[in-house]
């Protein structure tokens, strides 16, 4: 296959007469950081850990500049030109008041698909600056030594300044400018927006050039029969970095956790260098290449919980007085209501007067910690990555759905018997919501996984049927990530079902070795594992039949009554969603009926 550059656009010269700090070390950004950004600090393993006044992107705050009057053409809120203007010519004011600039130059992609981005950040974002750094791609990788000596010639550029507070709602706003390539995010200091700023834009640009950016992660997968590349769809908190690091058999290379382009024929193009990894509930055995990675001295961590002596903690939940007392500054700096502080540290106020089932009354959010703390993660610290300059066709394509509640019943794992299918249930994007979601929980549905993809959602149903009618073989997949009949109190108590890492690894594993008898699932006509088949004795030893086909254990649990109306609630749901993005009809019966 004979892969052709890019048609890239060109930035203009910086417009800010300050001074440069361009491209420093990792050690000088550190000591930026240390020096600049409020609330970040040395841990006890030698990292830097950031509490940020964010806790996950902020998507309401998010504009694109809407220069035609077309609002309907965007998936995003959108600012008029005039509005824009305004707040770039107010961010531009206090970068020159501030007097420095921080500039990163580097690369989304590696190889005849790599995009140069330049990141530029004012002080205060010296720890996203350090971030960034890490997931793009470096100059003299893509580029070449003695090019990489050269002017840097940037084709999407980001202005990001943490602390310049906008007369917008929430004070804060991210101005995307698709028709320039320029992302100005103000007020955020969540890294997740520098990341997502550059990887939006490349969204757009690549569209326009044939191919679709997806919400998914890859590995590199080498069978005595086959070499192939399988895509892992799934919005946040569904286990995509955790799939992605997870082994099926001894020949399993990881290749990104999060975003990858597909093109015409099957052909796959990275975006990061690393990964940006959740680190709730991280343990050295369930995922040691994250857990080594984000205990590295190395490493920079954002909203984890960091105990007295230092030390990062990634299953902290309620906070008691004394760690309210001990965190008083941080908290009530980045957000927390300083009298609300004070009552819960002198006993006026009890943990169980303002957390209802887990969620925090408004106000309280600082008594339990976020659980969508972060990691970077570099490529170079992960064992037996894959060579990301040679990634093989997409030849598996899968959805993650973190089912979870007392009406979660996906199957373990499911296989599409069609690409209207397959395209239907993509277009779906369900799972449940997380604790990057802030406090909403429940089902959620996201076209193809992307909150972030700029233009109209529709657009990409349209742009993935075109893609995959050119694939050669492509098997598609859903693999429920989360619980079956419950949730993780309940399974707890024995009365529900957690589908664990192992089990994941145990299906994809049988999957890609083809040793997989299906059946076809009575009520939706995509196919299951068929538990009474002797062929898959082996993995039934290590996934139970109740995940493979939770009917089972809706069964044997006298909840059939509850199966049924969650089979005709989906049905009923899942066409009114699709119909609502104007999803082609054979796509519609595909995915409600088979």
């Amino acid at each position: 296959m004979t892969t052709r550059h890019l048609e890239l656009p060109k930035q203009p010269a910086l417009p800010f007469d300050v001074e440069i700090l361009a491209n420093p070390s990792q050690d000088e950004l550190r000591e930026l950081a240390l020096e600049h950004t409020p609330f970040c600090t040395r841990t006890a393993r030698g990292s830097v850990n950031k509490v940020a006044r964010n806790k996950a992107r902020m998507a309401p705050f998010t504009y694109i500049i809407d220069r035609e009057g077309a609002p309907q053409k965007y998936s995003h809120n959108v600012i008029s030109p005039a509005d824009a203007d305004k707040l770039i010519a107010e961010q531009a004011e206090y970068i020159q008041a501030k007097g420095k600039l921080l500039l990163i130059d580097g690369y989304v992609g590696v190889g005849p698909r790599a995009v140069p981005v330049q990141w530029c950040y004012t002080l205060e974002g010296a720890n996203i600056a350090g971030m960034q750094q890490i997931l793009s791609f470096p100059r003299a990788r893509v580029e070449g030594e003695e090019a990489a000596k050269q002017p840097f010639a940037p084709a999407f550029r980001l202005v990001y300044t943490p602390d310049f507070f906008v007369d917008m709602p929430g004070r804060q706003a991210i101005v995307v400018d698709l028709d320039n390539y320029v992302t100005y995010i103000m007020g955020a200091d969540y890294f997740g927006e520098s990341k997502k700023g550059a990887l939006r834009m490349l969204a757009k640009l690549l569209f326009d050039q044939g191919a679709l950016v997806m919400h998914a992660g890859a590995k590199e997968i080498r069978t005595e029969k086959e070499h192939l590349t399988m895509g892992i769809l799934g919005l946040s908190g569904t286990g995509k970095t955790t799939t992605t690091f997870s082994k099926q058999g001894e020949h399993t290379l990881p290749v990104q956790d999060d975003m990858i382009t597909l093109w015409p024929g099957g052909e796959v193009s990275v975006t990061e260098n690393g990964c940006f990894a959740k680190t709730w509930s991280l343990t050295e055995e369930a995922e040691p290449v994250i857990y080594r990675g984000t205990m590295s001295a190395d490493a920079w961590i954002e909203n984890v919980f960091i105990d007295a002596e230092g030390n990062p903690v990634f299953d902290k939940s309620a906070l008691s007085p004394e760690d309210v007392r001990r965190l008083r500054d941080v908290l009530i700096g980045t957000g927390a209501p300083q009298a609300n502080v004070d009552a819960y540290i002198d006993g006026s106020v009890t943990l169980e007067s303002v957390v209802d089932k887990g969620i925090p009354k408004d106000g309280w959010d600082f008594v339990m910690w976020t659980e969508n703390g972060r990691s970077i993660i570099p490529m170079s610290s992960v064992e037996d990555a894959a060579v990301l300059e040679t990634i093989p066709a997409v030849y598996s394509l899968g959805i993650l759905n973190r089912d979870e509640g007392s009406d979660a019943a996906m199957p373990g794992l499911v296989r599409f018997t069609s690409p209207e299918q397959a395209a239907g249930y993509l277009m779906l994007g369900e799972t449940s919501k997380t604790s990057a979601a802030g406090k909403e929980r429940g089902k959620t549905r996201s076209p193809f996984t992307q909150p972030f993809f700029p233009l109209a959602h529709g657009r990409q149903a349209e742009r993935f049927s075109e893609l995959a009618a050119t694939f050669d073989k492509t098997t598609m997949w859903l693999m429920n990530t989360g619980y079956v009949g419950g949730d993780a109190a309940t399974t707890k108590a024995g009365a529900s079902l957690k589908v664990k890492i192992r089990h994941s690894s145990a299906m994809l594993e049988a999957m890609v070795e083809g040793q997989i008898v299906w059946t076809r699932d009575p009520d939706f006509g995509y196919e299951v594992v068929d538990v009474e088949a002797p062929e898959n004795a082996s993995l039934l030893e290590r996934v139970p039949a109740e995940i493979l086909q939770p009917r089972r254990f809706y069964a044997d649990k006298e909840r059939m009554a509850e199966y049924g109306a969650w089979v005709d609630r989906m049905k009923s749901e899942r066409r009114a969603f699709l119909e609502k993005w104007k999803v082609a009809q054979p796509i519609v019966e595909a995915a409600v009926n088979g």
